[in-house]
């Protein structure tokens, strides 16, 4: 497999901050070089140093700086587009500016390349006992009885490839009713919204932090044959917009939120305000190590647990408010 090297620059400050992004996303390997660990090396009077590297004498003077690696294939650029966004989201947070930029670099390779090629990765796939999920270029079998989920990702989140992806949408699936009212909350593609509707719900509403994400979403709608006034998607953070979760609305039958552990957490009080008594709230993006601290974040809030699903270090859960 072939690997992308991916530099993400920011501060000694901010360290923690990113690799805790990170670490959320289920990335858990990553080399930090920081200037400041630099200086406290050259400046321990124990050792006696007779000849320091060039290269190394540089290091005191760089910027601080968290490399990751990720795959070159569908799972890297869907990692890559949650990262981005966990950036922005961090910018947003650092009103004092101590993280520093928090852009990123890939080194060897051009994004643009890779955004352009990842269609070789994205292959129809079967997910729970219902769906068929395909790009709108591969043809799927005339005989196929599953219902067809086409989704052209373009830069958003959700191919249906990732973990998470495909337990929340089992998870659907499962509690799903016929004439059910859908919230998608961090809705990326609209993958699990869309696929909502393909298996009987009446219609869903979808939100993201991302514009990008929020006009993708509506075009994989199209791209599905879902009526417009059955599809509404909106741009906007809720754990923040007041007018924004009134928009939203309440009485929803079931709400699905796959993002990260501290976004879950960070929403975990909003979540009973959108949802009908004996509703259904899904949850999916969790690591494993964070599994316990979501799920009671969760249940604190007054509901019921009723499934946990896991796979390779993921997890999802439904509950019953």
């Amino acid at each position: 497999m072939n690997w992308v090297e991916l530099d993400i620059f920011t501060t000694t400050e901010g360290i923690e901050a990113v690799t805790g992004s990170l670490l959320g996303m289920g990335i858990n390997g990553f080399v930090i070089k920081d200037a400041q660990d630099f200086e406290e090396f050259l400046s321990d009077k124990s050792v006696n140093w007779d000849y320091i590297d060039d290269d190394l004498m540089g290091l005191k003077n760089c910027e601080t700086t968290v490399t990751v690696y990720l795959p070159e294939n569908a799972q890297g650029l869907e990692n890559l587009e949650a990262m981005k966004l966990e950036l922005k989201a961090l910018k947003k947070r650092d009103t004092e500016n101590l993280f520093g930029r928090l852009e990123y670099e890939l080194k060897n390779v051009k994004e643009e390349d890779w955004a352009n090629n990842w269609k070789q990765y994205f292959k129809p796939l079967c997910v729970g006992e219902k769906l068929l999920i395909k790009p709108s270029w591969e043809k799927a079998d005339p005989d196929e009885k599953r219902k067809i989920l086409e989704i052209d990702p373009a830069s958003s989140f959700g191919t249906g490839q990732h973990n998470t992806t495909q337990l929340c949408l089992e998870l659907v699936e499962k509690n799903l009713s016929s004439g059910d009212r859908i919230l998608d909350l961090g809705c990326g593609s609209g993958i699990l919204s869309i696929g909502a509707l393909l298996l009987g719900a009446a219609s869903a509403t979808a939100v993201d932090i991302d514009e990008n994400s929020v006009k993708i979403a509506k075009e994989n709608a199209e791209k599905n044959n879902i009526p417009a006034d059955k599809y509404t998607a909106y741009c906007g953070n809720i754990i923040e917009d007041d007018e924004l979760k009134n928009r939203i609305g309440t009485g929803y039958d079931l709400l699905c939120a796959n993002i990260v552990a501290d976004v879950l957490i960070g929403m975990s009080g909003s979540f009973a305000g959108f949802i009908n008594d004996g509703g259904t709230l899904i949850v999916s993006g969790i690591i494993d190590s964070r599994k316990d601290e979501v799920l009671d974040v969760i249940k604190a809030q007054g509901f019921e647990l009723q499934e946990i699903r896991e796979k390779e270090d993921w997890v999802a859960a439904s509950f019953r408010k």
